[in-house]
């Protein structure tokens, strides 16, 4: 009788197994990237590029494995680490996990935005368009606002190491006032008002300083807004300084409820097509009635309805963008034969995107002139970018 030796599914071969590595890179999820010794690429959080240690496998995705430090090897910590000052930052099932570089002193946490952007730009022939970062005057205390869950019994962030409520006391990156905003809230615990439905695991509490603690709602969600009001002062400025002189018509993309747009009037550009998709910040556009301003109400990811977007695209001199993660989808799609647009001052939220979307420009026969990265969010990973963009005549 012929015997058949069960074969172990390759997701099980690396479960829970110790093994030892070195970090040699950082994802862009701000991970540490590994090696393990069969070859396989595992990350990891917690770990920065140099360190080394023993690692244990928690799972895997494809051809990729997910790993948790157990312990770094004696000489191998690197030298700028140290103790997060958070008492609820982790990467465990109770933690946050919201802010992973704690662990990290500032200046690393620059120094690898600024290699992480530098390298992307290499790609496209445009590293030596990128300058020096410019770090957040405050790395504590920076967040205007900030979305909270709850299930009436406690109130925190979604866990990113499992998608379930962790409970938060003290948040050290909220401003003094969303602060006492969060305090405030807690202490209407428990509250059944707050309770979900059944199907849901929890809801909402959108907190911004500029609100009182007695007027957050349940579900009320916020328009978008920059989260840090400094480095948003500082984007402004940027953006200020580097429109064209005598620029009478521009469109701007992803408008909100015009935070750019402001800027636009102020530097006395006559006409501006400002174009968002979510109602609420078109009606806090409109109430601000600025002159020259003709909001448009369009979805920007949908290749439809791109007309009235064309139209203004095809008399403008500058194009402003400011695109959610996802970036412009739609750019091909809107964009006219024999556009006008001679400058273009974009904003970005999402490295690689960003990239996408600038590889479109140049190929339309745009000059990069700089990449201005900006750290938005001291102690995560996340990088905002501002790209400036000429065409000659």
């Amino acid at each position: 009788m012929t015997s058949f030796k069960r074969r172990t599914p390759k997701r099980a071969q690396f479960r829970s197994e110790v093994f030892s590595a070195e970090v040699r890179d950082l994802a862009s999820d701000g991970r540490g990237v590994l090696q393990h010794p069969s070859g396989k690429t595992f990350f990891a959080p917690g770990v920065w590029p140099g360190e080394a240690g023993e690692f244990r496998s928690t799972g895997g995705k494809g051809r990729v494995g997910f790993a948790e430090l157990v312990a770094l090897s004696p000489g191998r910590e690197h030298p700028q680490r140290q103790n997060a000052p958070c008492a609820h930052h982790g990467f465990g099932a109770a933690q946050c996990g919201g802010c992973p570089w704690q662990f990290m002193a500032y200046d690393a946490q620059l120094a690898a935005k600024q290699t992480r952007v530098t390298a992307e730009l290499a790609r496209l022939g445009e590293a030596d368009k990128v300058l020096p970062i410019w770090p957040s005057p405050q790395i504590f205390g920076y967040r205007n606002r900030a979305q909270f869950k709850t299930d009436g019994r406690e109130i925190g962030y979604v866990s990113a190491a499992s998608n379930t409520l962790a409970p938060v006391q003290h948040c050290p990156v909220l401003s003094e006032p969303n602060q006492h905003t969060l305090q405030t809230l807690r202490a209407q615990l428990p509250n059944r008002a707050w309770q979900p439905a059944r199907r849901s695991a929890w809801r909402t509490l959108d907190i911004d300083e500029s609100i009182a603690a007695e007027q957050v709602c349940v579900d009320q969600r916020l328009p978008f807004k920059q989260g840090n009001s400094a480095q948003n002062t500082r984007m402004r400025a940027w953006l200020a300084e580097r429109i064209a002189p005598g620029t009478q018509q521009a469109v701007e993309l992803f408008c909100g409820s015009g935070n750019l747009t402001e800027v636009l009037c102020d530097a006395g550009v006559a006409k501006i097509s400002a174009v968002e998709v979510v109602d609420e910040a078109i009606a806090a556009l409109r109430a601000k009635v600025l002159a020259g301003v003709e909001p448009i109400v369009c979805d920007l990811f949908a290749d439809d309805g791109l007309a009235s977007v064309a139209r203004a695209l095809k008399t403008a001199e500058l194009l402003v963008l400011d695109p959610p993660r996802e970036g412009w989808k739609s750019r091909a799609a809107a964009w006219p034969k024999n556009c006008q647009v001679r400058q273009v001052l974009s904003v970005s939220c999402d490295l690689a995107t960003f990239t996408r979307d600038l590889s479109f420009f140049l190929d339309q026969g745009f000059r990069l002139v700089e990449v201005q990265p900006l750290d938005q969010f001291p102690h995560t990973p996340h990088i905002e970018l501002l790209a400036h963009l000429e065409k000659d005549r």
